[in-house]
Parts: structure tokens; sequence; C-alpha cells
């Protein structure tokens, strides 16, 4: 049996190596990744040793410390926050409403978001706070 030794480059590259680390890689960052609808409005949430993980809804009103409240990306009044609510909520089933508040807001202005969306006929309430650090 006589092998054959050739000193020659090989003339074709296998991509078949290079498409496995890209697909490996591909599917690492899709599953430590974290979907979570965020709202533009960067606020400074309150911390929390419990902290569970929000199930991604469309029905999100953010309070910043400025007073400002926004339904979703959009700022409106407190006095027309339940008709917002009723639009975003529309033909959706979703009945569970986060609330991402500053820390600093005062709960006489939670308590309103809770009252506005109350009257357009949501009854679950989520603060949603972050994981504190130990």
């Amino acid at each position: 049996m006589k092998f054959k030794l050739s000193n020659e480059p090989l003339s074709i590259f296998s991509y078949s190596s290079l498409t496995d680390i890209v697909m490996l890689l591909l599917i690492f960052f899709l599953l430590t990744s974290q979907f979570v609808i965020q709202t533009g409005v960067k606020v400074k949430l309150p911390g929390s040793k419990t902290n569970e993980q929000t199930t991604a809804s469309k029905l999100v009103v953010t309070l910043t410390s400025g007073g400002n409240v926004y339904a979703g990306t959009e700022q409106v009044g407190i006095n027309e926050l339940p008709a917002k609510l009723n639009i975003i909520k529309g033909d959706s089933r979703e009945e569970n409403l986060i609330i991402r508040a500053d820390k600093t807001v005062p709960v006489d202005l939670l308590i309103k978001v809770i009252d506005a969306a109350r009257a357009s006929g949501i009854s679950k309430f989520t603060i949603q706070t972050e994981k504190e650090k130990l």
C-alpha cells in the first residue's frame, strides 16, 4: 500500500465547519437573549429580591420621575388614560397591565393609573421591578 504525498495547497475549501460554528453561535445568542417588550422611556425601576420576569404585553404604562404618563410609547394625560387603554386593549383578551414606575414616582400617581385601568376594564396589574443585586 503506497500513499501519495503532495505539497500542493487544497483548491477546494469546505464551508461546512464554518457554517456549523455560525449556527451554534446564532442558537446561543437566541437562547441567552431576553425577549421583553420595553418602551423607549427610560425609568429607574425599584429593586426587588424576588423579581420575576414579566411576560410580554402590549398593555404597558410608564410613569417617569417628572410625573409624565406614557401609554405604550405615547405620552398621555392621566385623564385621557382610560380611553387610551381601551384603544390599546382593543379586541385582545389581555387583562394584565404592566406598570413601569420610576422609583421616585408618588404613590398617588400610581393609584390614579390603577383607577384609570379599572375604569377601562383591566382587573390585573403588575408593577415591574429590577432584580436587586446581592
